[in-house]
This record gives C-alpha cells, sequence and structure tokens, in this order.
C-alpha cells in the first residue's frame, strides 16, 4: 500500500502563508488558491528598498507608474498644449497603468496559486479503499438524499522512515509489517448535526477477513489474531474492509498517519489540551520494560511535538489499551474544539497550515486524494457542536485463549454497530435521524425475488463467535424454521463459519435477482436488509447464523434510543486517572 515508504511525512519545509504572500483566496478553489510552493513563490524582496514586503515585480510596476507620471508632467508643461487635453490623455495613462498592474496581479496570483495547490495535490500519498470483499453496501439516503459519512482513522507504527524510528524507537522493527496501533471510526450524521468517534482497543481478537495488498499479494482469513495486524496484512484497506466486516457499516474512507505526522499535526495547529489528575511519568518499571516516556505535572496542558505522540502512545499509565482509548479521545476532542475556537474552517492562514501539513502528514484512500476534496470533507464537520461529538470504545473482556488479549463483548458490539448502521446519534442532545428514503420517480423498479422453494439455502452455524462455545444443532433449527415458511430447498451446513454477527451472503455475479432473493431469506426470520451481503466466494445463498443470534427462531434487532450506548462504551474523559506506578510527583 506504500504505507511503509514514507515521503518526507510530517517534516516537509514550510511553504510561505497566504497573508505572508498578501493572497487571501480560498484554499479549495484552483483557480483561486492560497499560496505558492517553495519553488512557485514570487521573487524575493530586496532590503532596504522600501517596504520590506514590496517585490521586485512590484517594484518594477511601480517605476512604471513613476515614469507614466513624469511624462504627464511634462506633457502638462509644454507651450502651446492644452491643459485640458494633457489631463484627459494623463488619466488615460494612468488607467492603462493600473489596468495591466491588475492583470499582472491577478495573472500572477492565479497561477502562483494553481501551482501551490498542484504542490498540494502532489503531497498527498492514497491507496485502495478496500483490501477485500466485506459485501457491506453503503446506506440508503434519507428524505433529502443525505446519507452518513463513515472515515475509518488509523493511527500507524510504522518505522520503515528514520524519522518514525527516532520519535518512536524500535531500529529492529525497519523491516517489520507495520501495526494499526490506533483505529477510530469517525461517524457523521447524515443530517451532519452529530458525530461519534468509536475505538476498537488494538490487542482485540477478531475475525480478519481475507486481503490482497496493493502489490498483489494476498493474506489468508484468520479468527485468532489481533484487529492491529491488518494493517500488515495488505494495507490500510485490509484494516477498512475487517471493520466493515465486524459491524456492518459501510465506511467511505480511511485515513493514515505515522509517527511523525501527529508531531507536526499538533504543532500546526500550536497544541493541544489534555488533563492528567496527578503527574504522570511513563517510564520502565522493574516488572514492565517499555513505555512511551509521558513526564507531565498534573493538571491541564497544551501538548505538541513529540510530547503529544508520547501521549497517544501511552498505555501502562492509563491503566490498558482500554485507558489509553480514552486518552486519544481526549486528544481528539480537544483538536477538534481548539480548531473550532481558531475559525480554522474560515481563517485562510490558518488553513494554509493546516493543508500544507495534513497533506503531507497523510496518506489517504484513493477517492480522497486531492486537496478540494479533503478540503470538502474538513467542511462535514464544521457545523458538529461539542456536545454532539461522542467518543466512545467497544466494550471489551479478556480472550480466555490469552489474559493479555481481549475480545468484543457480543452484544455490547452488536448494540453499537446496528446504532451506527441505522444513524442513531450516540448523544441525547439532539434527536435521532428518523428520515426514511423516499423513492425516486425515475428509480427503476426492484427485482422481485423468485418463489421460495424455486433456490438452495445453505445455514451455517457461526454461533461460536471469537471467545464462545457454539450452539449445538443451531443451523438444523434454523433451517426447520426455513423450510416451513416455504424454503424447501434449505439445508444445514456441517462446516461451521464462526462470525461475530449474523449474515445471508449470495454471489456477487448473481446481481439484482441473487440479492432479492437473499433479502427474502432475511426477511422470513426477522433479519434487516442490512444483514444481506455480495460475497465473491459464495456459491449459493447462504446464511450465517452469527454469535449475535445463539438463541430463539426469529432475529431480534437490538433496539436503542439516541444515547442509549452499551455499559462502558461512553469514555468521554475531562481528567485521566493514572495508574499508581506511574504517578509522578513534579520534583524526582
Amino acid at each position: 500500500m506504500g504505507q511503509n515508504s514514507v515521503r518526507g511525512e510530517g517534516t516537509r519545509g514550510r511553504v510561505p502563508r497566504a497573508r505572508e504572500l498578501g493572497w487571501d483566496d480560498e484554499l479549495y478553489d484552483a483557480g483561486a488558491a492560497t499560496g505558492a510552493g517553495p519553488a512557485d513563490a514570487p521573487e524575493e524582496t530586496d532590503e532596504g528598498a522600501g517596504s520590506d514586503t514590496t517585490t521586485r515585480a512590484e517594484r518594477r510596476r511601480g517605476a512604471g507608474s513613476g515614469s507614466g507620471s513624469a511624462t504627464d508632467g511634462r506633457t502638462g508643461h509644454r507651450r502651446g498644449g492644452s491643459r485640458r487635453r494633457a489631463k484627459k490623455a494623463g488619466k488615460r495613462k494612468v488607467l492603462r497603468w493600473v489596468a495591466i498592474t491588475l492583470a499582472v496581479l491577478i495573472l500572477g496570483t492565479a497561477g502562483a496559486g494553481y501551482l501551490y495547490y498542484e504542490h498540494l495535490n502532489g503531497n498527498i500519498r492514497g491507496g485502495s479503499r478496500a483490501g477485500g470483499e466485506s459485501g457491506v453496501k453503503k446506506a440508503a439516503p434519507n428524505a433529502l438524499g443525505d446519507t452518513p459519512l463513515n472515515i475509518l482513522l488509523i493511527g500507524s507504527d510504522s518505522r520503515a522512515d528514520a524519522k518514525n524510528v527516532a520519535l518512536g524507537g524500535g531500529k529492529n522493527l525497519r523491516e517489520a509489517p507495520p501495526l494499526a496501533d490506533v483505529q477510530m471510526l469517525l461517524h457523521v450524521s447524515a443530517d451532519r448535526q452529530n458525530a461519534s468517534i468509536v475505538s476498537i482497543p488494538r490487542d482485540t481478537i477478531v475475525n480478519i477477513p481475507k486481503c490482497t495488498g496493493a502489490d498483489g499479494s494476498t493474506y489468508p482469513a484468520t479468527t485468532t489474531d489481533p484487529i492491529n495486524e491488518t494493517l500488515g496484512r495488505g494495507g490500510p484497506g485490509c484494516t477498512l474492509t475487517t471493520w466493515e466486516s465486524l459491524t456492518g457499516v459501510y465506511i467511505d474512507h480511511w485515513m493514515m498517519i505515522d509517527f511523525a505526522g501527529v508531531v507536526a499535526m499538533a504543532d500546526e495547529v500550536g497544541g493541544v489540551p489534555v488533563c492528567v489528575k496527578t503527574g504522570v511519568w511513563d517510564k520502565p518499571t522493574r516488572l514492565v520494560k517499555g513505555g512511551s516516556g509521558l513526564k507531565l505535572p498534573q493538571g491541564t496542558h497544551e501538548i505538541q511535538g513529540k510530547q503529544a505522540l508520547q501521549w497517544l502512545r501511552t498505555r501502562h499509565a492509563f491503566g490498558n489499551d482500554q485507558g489509553r482509548a480514552r486518552a486519544q479521545h481526549m486528544y481528539l476532542n480537544g483538536m477538534v474544539e481548539k480548531l473550532q475556537k481558531q475559525n480554522a474552517w474560515t481563517d485562510t492562514g490558518q488553513l494554509m497550515g493546516l493543508a500544507e501539513t495534513a497533506t503531507s502528514a497523510l496518506q489517504v484512500s484513493d477517492e480522497l486524494k486531492s486537496v478540494k476534496k479533503l478540503f470538502d470533507l474538513s467542511m462535514q464537520l464544521k457545523n458538529v457542536k461539542m456536545n454532539r461529538l461522542t467518543t466512545a470504545t467497544v466494550p471489551t473482556t479478556e480472550w480466555s485463549q490469552d489474559k493479555n488479549k481481549l475480545v468484543m463483548v457480543p452484544s455490547a458490539a452488536a448494540k453499537m454497530w446496528a446504532m451506527l448502521r441505522d444513524d442513531i446519534a450516540f448523544d441525547k442532545n439532539g434527536k435521532a435521524a428518523t428520515a426514511k428514503p423516499k423513492p425516486s420517480a425515475s428509480a427503476k423498479p426492484k427485482t422481485a425475488a423468485e418463489a421460495p422453494g424455486s433456490f438452495p439455502v445453505t445455514v451455517a452455524n457461526g454461533t461460536a463467535g471469537t471467545d464462545e462455545a457454539p450452539v449445538e444443532g443451531r443451523a438444523k433449527a434454523i433451517t426447520t424454521v426455513l423450510t416451513d415458511k416455504g424454503f424447501t430447498q434449505a439445508a444445514s451446513s456441517k462446516e461451521a463459519q464462526p462470525r461475530e454477527d449474523t449474515v445471508v451472503l449470495y454471489p456477487k455475479d448473481a446481481g439484482d435477482q441473487g440479492r432479492a432473493n437473499a433479502v427474502s431469506v432475511a426477511k422470513a426470520l426477522g433479519l434487516p436488509e442490512t444483514k444481506v451481503r455480495a460475497d465473491a466466494k459464495a456459491e449459493g445463498i447462504t446464511l450465517v447464523v452469527g454469535a449475535d443470534w445463539r438463541e430463539g427462531t426469529v432475529y431480534k434487532r437490538p433496539v436503542a434510543e439516541a444515547g442509549d450506548l452499551p455499559q462502558g462504551a461512553d469514555d468521554k474523559e475531562t481528567c485521566m486517572d493514572i495508574y499508581s506506578v506511574y504517578r509522578w510527583d513534579g520534583k524526582s
């Protein structure tokens, strides 16, 4: 995916800002962009020649104007000439000079602005959106034609670049596959009035689907590896496909940043506010090696640079991975709040700095690989108020096979994923989205399902999930239900297919007819249409009864209202607790 080849990430030389160049046009318009790259900047100023911001071109224009004035003056003293004609001629000359000057300024600014726009575009590194097949479809639009926006935020621990080694250590890890040690799903509601950020701790064991990397390498599916290993199994596209497979939520884009990028972004905003209830020093101890090196006295501090990276990497001092997720969410909340206070979306100079830093620090999925698309994306968040931004971590418990690993609590995870799929707000400070899509007059009618008994259905037992014993006879029980409802060709599979959520799969090449038939199976069992997915490997319609449906003959969809998160999921903190071993008195 190219994530290991960090091209000067977060370390590029700063480009002069718009206001320093005297240009205040809007960033997202290529024809009027707001600056120039180092090679495209205006000519240097001459010391001591008037204003220190006067360019050679401006002085040449000034000299020309002066010449014109001198001519006017000479004309005014010509004997026998008409003062009135001379005055009119002088005005015409002045107007011509003004017109020429304006033309040069406009063309020069637009040209340099375009070059700077291309410079920013050249900073951006992209990669494939997905690394495998999840079968998840984008949510249907609401009555206004709007859909939720879902972006996967990934923090890479890659040491491929020397600057990342300097910041994160691990010289011996340069050739090691990178890990996605930070994974957060940013969900922005269809009406753009609320947003949520959901984390899965990095050591959580999940079902990782088959993935393919940018170089064509393939990685088989696995059920016993932590989610942070997805990045090394084909790049960020595999991480996205894993999240889609787990949640049933269509993810529009991914954005990835590494150590150097975190430092650069924190510096650009001038520091991010965080708080600790006691002094903290995340240092090696007799029993636990390593540590981020974070050292802060009690209270609130604005952190940036290497200290910001230490904050985001700290785990021991915050207790565990869940504590680290809370600290990371505190950091993101602080950054968003600071950007809003700085009016970053309307301050051209601020936007210039953010644009230069962000385009160098981030790697994004290909459909975001332009300045305009990134800017438009940032504008989606400008109307979300801080009391409508919720941070949450999926509740987890110890994995039975390794106490140092985690597994998601199935009921809690299922509820959270359902809220995201249905665009139900995680907060109680507004109204939940209730608009339903209106049928388009020009839309083609949906393909009708064939008769229930005319196509085969395979039922597989997937109730084992990640950390639970399977429910014996589950596939046979649901097969009987389908047979009673007219699906006479339904048959249970002897092969178990463990997974967290129940799905109805149909062959991708079966098209609309295959989907219509699969939907009819889902409806017969009370499954929502979001459980129906296309699958390139499916040989026919296959119902996998997951760990979220271990009993009963009718699927009970998790019901939730706005703000009705599972216990322990909402993790917004005003100040972080520090594990006793890592408390610091601020003196030693």
